[in-house]
């Protein structure tokens, strides 16, 4: 199998591994994901496939554009609250890759988003 390292498939591939943890953790789901994560990881991949920065997004902390629908933001977030801390045990190669990325990864020019020029 053959990964892309293009930022927006790692976002992906994150997101994926994410709520496969907390399907697991919270819906007791083994191997399959239940629909409502699976609703939800279909909403974020395509979210990822619109992103306005492409290859220069930054991580979704970071991010001077909320993409997602209120009410799937809400459900996103409590997925990353339960599943990042887990990322250390079940992935820690992908979660120590997202923490540097959040700390060093911004888009190169935010302008057009809010209407402000850098």
């Amino acid at each position: 199998m053959t990964f892309s390292k293009r930022p927006i498939d790692w976002e992906k591939n994150t997101i994926n591994k994410m709520i496969k943890i907390y399907c697991r953790g919270r819906h007791q789901r083994k191997t399959v994901l239940c629909n409502d994560c699976r609703v939800l990881l279909d909403y974020a991949s395509k979210r990822l496939d619109l992103c306005k920065f492409g290859d220069d997004k930054p991580t979704c902390e970071k991010c001077p554009v909320h993409c997602y629908r209120p009410d799937l933001r809400d459900r996103v977030q409590e997925v990353m609250r339960y599943a990042g801390p887990r990322m250390m045990f079940y992935h820690p190669l992908d979660a120590i890759r997202h923490i540097i990325c959040g700390l060093s990864c911004l888009p190169r020019s935010a302008e057009g988003v809010d209407g402000a020029k850098d």
